[in-house]
């Protein structure tokens, strides 16, 4: 969409740990296949790919805190804390260093602007409803 519209695009993907025999493993986020299937979409799209190694991010970020918090009978949401932190802070901020002006996530959610901000609700198809995951989320 965005590059329809005129807009110079890059496609990220974030590698979020030592994939070993998850490489052929598709479904669980940023899993192997899930890196080679967005090379090829970008690939179609005639845009460039990156793939960036946050695994150290990841772990320090998402996983040391959610073992912690389950060893304490916690019950983490570690989607809900990467995209607060890996996916969205750590991102936005390479992506500002290498001089993007903006973060298209491609979640699957409505928004609109709400006062001088923008605010997420469900989407039309439900059953593709993504907006759970960026409660948690602010704006940049």
């Amino acid at each position: 969409i965005l590059k329809r519209e005129g807009y110079d695009v890059v496609g990220v993907t974030l590698q979020l740990y030592d994939h070993g025999a998850a490489t052929h493993r598709a479904g669980s986020c940023c899993a192997g296949q899930d890196i080679d299937d967005a090379r090829r979409v970008s690939e179609t799209l005639g845009i460039p790919h990156y793939v960036l190694d946050y695994e150290e991010r990841f772990r320090k970020a998402v996983i040391d805190p959610f073992a912690e918090s389950y060893v304490a009978g916690e019950t983490p949401i570690p989607c809900v804390s990467c995209n607060q932190t890996v996916k969205f802070a750590d991102l936005l901020a390479t992506a500002q260093d290498l001089g993007a002006d903006a973060l298209a996530t491609g979640h699957y959610i409505r928004s609109r602007a709400n006062g001088a901000h923008r605010a997420l609700y469900r989407p039309v198809d439900a059953d593709r409803d993504q907006s759970y995951f960026l409660f948690a989320t602010t704006q940049a």
